[in-house]
């Protein structure tokens, strides 16, 4: 019997659909499984540094004598990677732009492993003077550089090849990637500092998670290398060749400057995890402040909260597909300011239970609901041929801002103030209220397809 016209062609479209759709789903899983790799590799990285530079660097890297300046110095070093982070958010940035989102992610993730393979090998203030802290601070730019491209690179990735009702979840999984990289770096700290006692972890015993980085050198080739790029950026990419384009930094800051400040400003938010994760462990060993947890005590603190964190990304990254992002974005903002003063209180009465209490309100949740949501709804503000650059100029300017807080909280609240659960939470709100305004401010981009977004940026 013969098929009724155009009988076969309807068949074979369908099942070229069911096969353009599982390819779909495969990229997408792929991407954002490299998104999640690559980010807790990278950030394992990275957080190894600001726990040791709160922890062992002042005794390290500093000269003895003055507990307080040893302490302003060693978070300062943390601070200058931040300073780093523009100028690689520029060249990473346009790296991904312009030659492909995969291999700026391979670049960064080579560039962290080795930056932080060499820290674990440095010398000591007392073996070399003042060239070991010099040193220091010139592997910590290489790290800014380095991380600039990496969270711009990934989410980028993932929301061009997830579902556009799916992007927000997708997205959350390099998000969470980064939190289980400080769990794992939290996980390798931990057990030494506890087994081996402040005075063996500060004389060698905090080098050897460092040299596990190298590690992150070869993961960082072999995880990244197989990943496709975007269907849809390869073809923008191709139809602008002809075209002569200003560079993508230039573009993003003539044609959309009141955007890029405000998604600066967004940024700010980052100051919960300073105030809660950075001075709050300083706060709570340093023993200047006499609170007198031990770094065990403040490692497993910080454990507990990326625990919690990695949990509750991934939910928030999912509801706000369905509610929305501004609406997480801006409550967990104001939620986790207003707390983190309360946090810092629990440290001040040397409660470690409430201490982990209000870690995981503050930290595990308050602060998920903004960071699960941030990257998409970064990523949706800028058109393709920016997107990489848009998202790491932004997100790193703030970021290197934001890394000041730190120091900044030593600064106006140092060893022997009677009242810093209220000088640091104070201020903590007000620069939360500052990034919530920002994102009030900011258009809603949930339930738009990115082709939608693409004609409207």
């Amino acid at each position: 019997m013969a098929l009724a016209p155009g009988s076969h062609d309807t068949h074979k479209t369908a099942a070229d659909t069911a096969a353009h759709d599982e390819e779909v789903r495969v990229n997408t899983r792929r991407a954002a499984m490299s998104g999640w790799i690559g980010s807790a590799l990278e950030y394992y990285d990275f957080a190894l540094y600001s726990q040791a530079a709160a922890l062992v660097f002042p005794a390290v890297f500093f000269p003895e004598g003055n507990a307080s300046a040893a302490l302003i110095a060693s978070l300062a070093t943390y601070a200058v990677g931040y300073v780093a982070r523009p100028v690689g958010a520029i060249v990473l940035g346009a790296l991904g732009d312009r030659h492909g989102r995969k291999r700026v992610l391979v670049w960064a993730m080579l560039l962290m492993g080795f930056s932080t393979l060499a820290v674990g090998l440095l010398p000591t203030y007392q073996q070399v003077g003042l060239l070991s802290p010099l040193l220091l601070v010139c592997l910590r730019l290489v790290q800014g550089f380095a991380v600039a491209g990496e969270l711009g690179g990934a989410s980028a990735m993932i929301v061009e090849h997830a579902p556009d009702e799916k992007r927000g979840f997708f997205a959350s999984f390099s998000l969470q990637g980064t939190q289980f990289g400080s769990i794992l770096a939290t996980g390798v700290m931990l057990p030494l500092a506890a087994l081996l006692g402040d005075e063996t972890f500060a004389a060698w015993g905090w080098r050897i998670p460092f040299l596990l980085s190298a590690g992150v050198i070869l993961a960082g080739y072999l995880i990244r290398r197989h990943v496709q790029e975007p269907p849809a950026y390869l073809q923008s990419r191709d139809a602008k060749r002809s075209v002569r384009e200003r560079f993508p930094v230039v573009e993003l800051i003539t044609r959309y400057p009141l955007l890029t400040l405000r998604c600066i400003l967004i940024i700010f938010t980052n100051v919960i995890g300073m105030t809660t994760l950075v001075f709050g462990v300083s706060y709570g060993t340093n023993d200047a402040y006499g609170i007198g947890f031990t770094s065990s005590d403040m490692l497993w603190v910080t454990l507990i909260a990326n625990i919690v964190a990695v949990c509750t990304i991934p939910v928030f990254g999912a509801l706000s597909d369905r509610i929305g992002r501004k609406i997480f974005m801006i409550v967990g903002t104001l939620a986790g300011g207003a707390l983190s003063g309360l946090y810092l209180v629990a440290v001040q009465s040397h409660h470690l239970a409430m201490v982990f209490v209000m870690v995981i309100i503050v930290q595990g949740i308050c602060f998920q609901m903004w960071n699960a949501t941030f990257a998409t709804f970064f990523q949706e503000q800028f058109p393709m041929r920016i997107r990489v650059t848009g998202f790491a100029v932004t997100q790193n300017i703030g970021l290197m801002l934001a890394s000041f807080f730190p120091t900044l909280f030593t600064s106006i609240a140092p060893p022997g103030t009677a009242n810093v659960p209220l000088v640091i939470g104070a201020t903590t709100f007000v620069i939360c209220l500052i990034s919530a305004v920002a994102t009030a401010l900011t258009a809603e981009t949930r339930g738009r397809t990115l082709a939608e977004l693409e004609t409207t940026n």
